[in-house]
């Protein structure tokens, strides 16, 4: 397993701008859940899922199975 940061640059620094202005937790949802902080908890149980290869929920990172 290898996670990576996605390829896009623009998404990337899209993203970290959310994250700095909602103090770590995803941009992409509407509260600030201590399951949401950046790696929310979603990807992190993705990431323990040797099947699971794709983007956690806001598309920052990318988990390859290898």
């Amino acid at each position: 397993m290898s996670i990576r940061l996605n390829e896009d640059q623009e998404i990337v620094a899209l993203i970290r701008e959310g994250l700095k202005q909602k103090d770590g937790y995803c941009p992409c949802r509407f509260e600030k859940k201590e399951e949401y902080k950046c790696i929310c908890e979603e990807f992190k149980a993705q990431m323990a899922d040797p099947d699971f290869e794709g983007y956690c929920h806001c598309r920052l990172y990318y988990k390859t199975k290898d």
